[in-house]
């Protein structure tokens, strides 16, 4: 979407929102809308607020895990954001097992805890097994790099 339409979609979103605040979709929609212009805090509280109206949706928790990360590489955030994150990842995968949550946990396992030698369980290669087996695409792989506005890793 272009600017000029993000800026549309963002104003008819916030403006339903005033009369059905608790509509798990426009939540997300806007914060959809939100992470897109790159606002991680908006669209982190948008996001909260969808989980809270509609737990069972894992994109939700994982875009949300998306927004903390504040467009900068996991390696250059802070230990509590990405126990968030993980905790965020985590909760998608035990909703739906798809295989982008799990390339997103071994991102931020090698990215984060593999490049600062500290150990984790799942390690990022056996996050990264996970994500093959569960039918990972390039293509999904080059929209997580995309939300998250940072280069791939070439280790990954």
């Amino acid at each position: 979407m272009t600017m000029p339409e993000l800026g549309k979609y963002s104003r008819s979103y916030q403006q339903a929102l005033t009369t059905h605040p608790d509509d798990a979709t426009l939540n997300k929609s806007i914060a959809l809308v939100y992470l897109k212009l790159k606002m991680y805090d908006k669209a982190a509280a948008a996001f909260a607020k969808a989980v809270e109206d509609n737990f069972d949706d894992s994109e939700s928790y994982f875009y949300a895990a998306c927004c903390l990360l504040n467009g900068k590489k996991a390696f250059l955030n802070n230990r509590q954001t990405i126990d968030q994150c993980t905790e965020y990842i985590n909760a998608a995968l035990m909703i739906e097992p798809k295989g982008i949550y799990h390339y997103f946990l071994a991102y931020i396992g090698y990215d984060y805890f593999a490049r600062k030698h500290l150990r984790t369980s799942p390690t990022y290669l056996e996050s990264l097994q996970a994500a093959r087996s569960a039918g990972l695409s390039n293509h999904d792989i080059g929209q997580l790099y995309a939300i998250l506005g940072v280069a791939r890793p070439s280790s990954l």
